[in-house]
């Protein structure tokens, strides 16, 4: 007799322990979702990185796929088709897809700056002056439509260039945009780290814009200009906003992380292929990129009206458009996430 209570005595704490694990996963409304991002061994993507090798989202009762594209315009084109439910993308993207109809929030801030680099081909352009040198040259950017694509068409519109002026060509954001500089397939590129620290190392590029300093990318913007986040359909937040809630809680977990790690714990935690066969580059890369990564997650206020800006730079009509920015965002998500995990 005492052993059988023993035994529903032992049952019973067994399944009162697992119920806040049940009822978590219960509540999510989705727990099986996928996000899409565009080059996910770039450093502008960190924090989604980190929040699945340190098991922030599994921790959440995620369990989630991370679908990897080529670039950022091909991980929204996953979540517009519907193979994906989340981008992990660049900001800009929710004020561009309002203006086409279809209503994007982001959620989720994972960089404070774009991070992206002009760097000029040494090679093909030895006496390169202004972005104006440009004119008529190959660029290559991780994918057409990306936000990489969309600094490079900022930078030309200032100097009174189009994007037509230039000739765009897709490379990727891992060895095959080393490979296309290196080899002078194109005069200029326009990608992140560790792309462009690999190169700059090797002396295969010449910084012309650089955004991974917050301070620069305000002055080249005129106003804050948020960038990696996680950005959904309206549609999805509002019929998941458990799901939501905890990816939010991930990134935010992991924003903090990387702001109290060091070089040996950042190396540690990403996979190897990340580091493109040299370590020493990847720790300069993260050292020049730390500073661009969101502490907290929080999206800028006035990030929405920099976005806007860029854009109609490159399409007036956008400009033109009536356009409500405060719907391209919410910090809802990422308040409950700090109030859960203030240090991380």
């Amino acid at each position: 007799m005492r052993r059988r209570q023993l035994l529903l005595s032992t049952a019973a704490s067994a399944a009162s322990l697992a119920l806040p694990a049940l009822a978590r996963a219960q509540a999510l409304e989705k727990p099986k979702a996928t996000i899409a991002v565009g080059g996910k061994n770039l450093l502008y993507y960190l924090p989604l990185t980190i929040a699945e090798t340190q098991g922030y989202f599994k921790a959440e009762g995620l369990d989630l796929t991370i679908a990897d594209f080529a670039g950022g315009a091909r991980a929204l084109q996953a979540v517009v088709g519907g193979s994906a439910d989340v981008v992990s993308g660049a900001f800009e993207h929710t004020v561009n897809m309002q203006f086409k109809g279809q209503a994007m929030r982001a959620f989720a801030l994972q960089g404070l700056a774009p991070q992206i680099v002009l760097g000029i081909n040494p090679r093909t352009l030895p006496n390169y002056k202004t972005v104006a040198d440009l004119k008529g040259r190959k660029v290559g950017v991780t994918a057409p439509g990306s936000s990489t694509n969309v600094v490079v068409n900022f930078l030309l519109a200032k100097v009174g260039l189009k994007p037509s002026d230039v000739s765009i060509i897709g490379v990727g954001a891992s060895q095959g945009a080393v490979a296309a500089m290196q080899s002078g397939q194109i005069d200029a590129i326009s990608n992140l780290d560790p792309v462009i620290t690999l190169l700059q190392r090797g002396g295969h590029l010449k910084i012309a814009s650089d955004t991974r300093d917050p301070k620069e990318a305000e002055r080249v913007f005129g106003g804050p200009m948020p960038a990696g986040c996680l950005y959904a359909p309206v549609s999805f937040l509002e019929k998941n906003p458990n799901t939501a809630q905890a990816m939010a809680n991930a990134i935010v977990r992991a924003n903090k992380w990387i702001q109290n790690a060091g070089p040996t714990e950042i190396i540690k935690a990403v996979p190897e292929s990340y580091l493109l066969g040299d370590r020493a580059v990847y720790i300069d890369a993260f050292l020049a990129a730390k500073k661009a990564l969101s502490p907290d997650g929080s999206i800028p206020d006035k990030g929405s009206e920099t976005a806007l800006r860029a854009l109609a730079s490159v399409d007036p009509k956008i400009g033109e458009a009536r356009l409500d920015l405060k719907a391209v965002y919410t910090n809802d998500f990422v308040k409950r996430a700090n109030a859960k995990y203030p240090k991380g």
